[in-house]
């Protein structure tokens, strides 16, 4: 059984990765002034960031049914017996249950999964997955299995504002809530999957980033006390338009989790257009060991 492994650009792996990995990545559209673009493709991060802080119209879009199925078939046209696609969670965008309904057509040949991820998060499952397709599992049990361990892992973010979220419906009504009569704040959000619910506020950016790490290393010894070390990956993204606040936010990051592998993604054009320009994230998940 040769199955293939398909994700979008939300995973924060770039098309050229997807390719050293061999994985295939759909390029998630935006929309700058009413013209589309496609992330990785004819379009940077760096570029992004620009248009979203030089008050440019900027919204995301969903990728086209054919965009999607073409590549379906694309692949299957490279002999692939089966197509395993892993888009960002149905709890944040309606795309993943809409292919869910393109998939019915395929009869067997294409999965998708639903294991309620977005970024960080979400390349992680990618890789489980091609790891598992790499010892020969089919499609059906690889699916199964993401939705199984769909809520291993948790994220928390940081954002300047709320405004971003709020415009595009991410946050729940809890997290718009806390902030809509206090000025001057810096919510912190988590998630698990779905929409990003409210954890605190804080002051400033720095205690923000303060209460980020003391909830990551609550969650080391508390929600994933007992799990080997070697069984957790622990992460850094960011939307920061200075490279160097990113990289000293990853450096932070990696102090605070010694002993565990870690790693970094820009968050994608698409999750930024929501959480805007320098947010900052962190998240802990769980590999798949089956």
């Amino acid at each position: 059984m040769k199955t293939a492994i398909m994700t979008d650009t939300n995973s924060g792996i770039s098309l050229k990765e997807a390719e050293e990995l061999g994985i295939f990545c759909l390029p998630m559209p935006v929309v700058i002034d009413g013209k589309d673009y496609y992330e990785d493709k004819d379009l940077m991060v760096e570029e992004y960031l620009k248009a979203l802080t030089g008050g440019r119209n900027v919204t995301t879009s969903q990728p086209s049914p054919l965009s999607v199925t073409e590549e379906w078939e694309r692949i299957l046209s490279l002999g692939y017996d089966q197509v395993v696609y892993i888009p960002m969670s149905s709890g944040l965008s309606s795309s993943c249950m809409a292919a869910m309904g393109f998939a019915e057509d395929y009869e067997g040949k294409v999965f998708v999964a639903d294991n309620k991820r977005i970024s960080i998060s979400l390349r992680t499952s990618v890789l489980d997955a091609k790891a598992l397709a790499d010892e020969g599992m089919d499609g059906a049990s690889i699916k199964r299995i993401l939705e199984k361990h769909a809520t291993d892992y948790i994220i928390y973010l940081g954002v300047d504002t709320l405004e971003y979220f709020a415009k595009t419906g991410r946050a729940s009504q809890a997290a718009l809530s806390i902030v809509s009569n206090v000025l001057s704040v810096k919510p912190l959000l988590k998630t698990t999957g779905d929409k990003f619910e409210p954890v605190t506020v804080a002051r400033s950016q720095k205690k923000c980033e303060e209460k980020m790490l003391d909830n990551l290393k609550l969650n080391l010894t508390t929600r994933f006390k007992g799990v080997d070390k070697k069984e957790l990956l622990v992460a850094a993204a960011t939307s920061c338009v200075d490279r160097k606040d990113a990289e000293k936010w990853y450096e932070t990051v990696r102090n605070a989790a010694p002993g565990y592998e870690t790693f970094y993604v820009p968050l994608s054009c698409s999750i930024t257009t929501h959480t805007g320009p320098n947010a900052k994230g962190v998240g802990i998940m769980k590999r798949i060991r089956v």
